[in-house]
């Protein structure tokens, strides 16, 4: 047989796409990813503006920063649960008692950091404890967080007994959420997260060329990178002419930034999101399902102990209310508004902080109107209303176009 017989395979051509072409294919494929959000964001900040004039002073805005960083940590961790298509309903409650073990063992004398830690691996055994329950017992999602979040409630109260409200005296603690960043330091780390986006888009321009596949072009890089700059310095500029950069919010933008790169560009990000589109395709392909799951539950429930000790410095105590309110509602909100699916296997990390600074922004801006919590909450509810219809609408789209 003629070895030269079959024609050689012909390597396909490899595109360069616009950044206005690479919107309109998603748009059409039901992928909006972060625009509603952020024209949704836009109208929210223009009318709280007409009303309000202070609202998008650098004071307000730098109070906003530090009103979302808890909401945000939770929000992340409340990601991952749902980009498996699970929920987790005491996220809240374990920030809670995160927030009481820092602040006892602060009262009892404990160094910050050894403090801080305990919080930390205390939500760390909670979420074994929830993932363990999940997996391998094979009880809801629902059920194992619902049960969780009120025996976690329970045990807020005991540990704090009839002291109530503990307040912290710690200044190490007190000042994560008293700290600012100095303005030659902002300017360092703008000009470093501008630096890590050119390098990720470049990065990811290369493998998809490598593997046969279209990719952004040269302009839409630079224009991507052009953006990320423009928005870094405007950050930076009305940050600076308050009184910096919070701490508070380098926390959370560095928490953001370090699991979007894990979802994105590791191989346990690649089978969170394989799991949460089918996880019995999964389980076939060989991806280890119940460490995956384990995994993100403790990891879910981590975030909820950091959020725990970022509001229990900012409110400076923890009381038996930490925790409690609408937190829980405004952490799955977070990740649901910014475009995270209910269904599993698609969004991210930054979704979250998106989602995080619409909530944030309502509330906000409604104290700032002196609007009773009654408004607060039915404009809250029917923002996620709106969200989850449209996560809906989109899937079904998808479904139609067989993605």
């Amino acid at each position: 047989m003629n070895p030269t017989a079959n024609p050689p395979a012909v390597e396909k051509e490899r595109k360069s796409v616009s950044l206005l072409d690479a919107w309109r294919a998603r748009i059409r494929s039901g992928e909006l990813g972060l625009i509603p959000v952020l024209i949704g964001l836009a109208v929210i900040w223009l009318v709280f503006q007409s009303i309000n004039g202070h609202f998008l002073s650098s004071r307000n805005l730098s109070n906003l920063v530090l009103q979302i960083a808890t909401i945000g940590m939770l929000g992340v961790g409340e990601t991952f649960i749902l980009l498996l298509g699970e929920i987790d309903l005491s996220i809240a409650a374990v920030s809670g008692v995160a927030a009481g073990v820092l602040v006892q063992l602060s009262v009892a004398g404990v160094s910050a950091w050894l403090a801080i830690l305990a919080a930390v691996l205390t939500g760390a055994v909670i979420g074994l404890f929830q993932g363990w329950w999940v997996t391998y017992v094979g009880v809801p999602s629902f059920i194992v967080t619902l049960a969780g979040s009120l025996g976690y409630q329970g045990i807020l109260l005991a540990m704090l007994g009839q002291e109530g409200t503990v307040p912290i005296s710690d200044k190490f603690l007190l000042s994560i959420e008293s700290s600012y960043l100095p303005a030659w330091l902002s300017w360092v780390l703008a000009a470093a997260v501008v630096a890590g986006v050119a390098w990720n888009v470049s990065r990811t321009r290369q493998d998809r060329f490598s593997r046969g596949l279209d990719a952004a072009s040269g302009a839409s890089i630079g224009m991507r990178i052009a953006l990320t700059a423009i928005v870094a310095a405007i950050v930076v500029l009305v940050m600076d002419s308050y009184r910096g950069v919070p701490v508070m919010g380098l926390i959370l933008l560095v928490f953001v930034v370090f699991f979007g790169f894990v979802l994105q560009s590791t191989q346990f990000g690649r089978h969170v999101y394989a799991l949460g589109g089918n996880a019995e395709a999964s389980r076939r392909a060989g991806i280890p399902v119940r460490t995956i799951r384990m995994a993100v539950f403790t990891l879910a429930s981590v975030m909820g102990a950091i959020g725990g000790i970022l509001g229990a410095s900012r409110l400076g105590s923890a009381s038996p209310a930490s925790g409690g309110g609408n937190l829980l509602m405004d952490s799955i909100a977070a990740a649901v508004i910014g475009g995270t699916s209910l269904f599993g296997g698609r969004g991210s990390v930054y979704n979250a902080l998106a989602g995080a600074l619409v909530i944030g922004s309502v509330e906000n801006g409604m104290d700032l109107l002196s609007a009773p919590s009654s408004t607060k909450y039915m404009i809250e509810g029917g923002i996620l209303l709106i969200a989850v219809t449209i996560d809906t609408l989109t899937r079904r789209r998808r479904q139609r176009a067989g993605r």
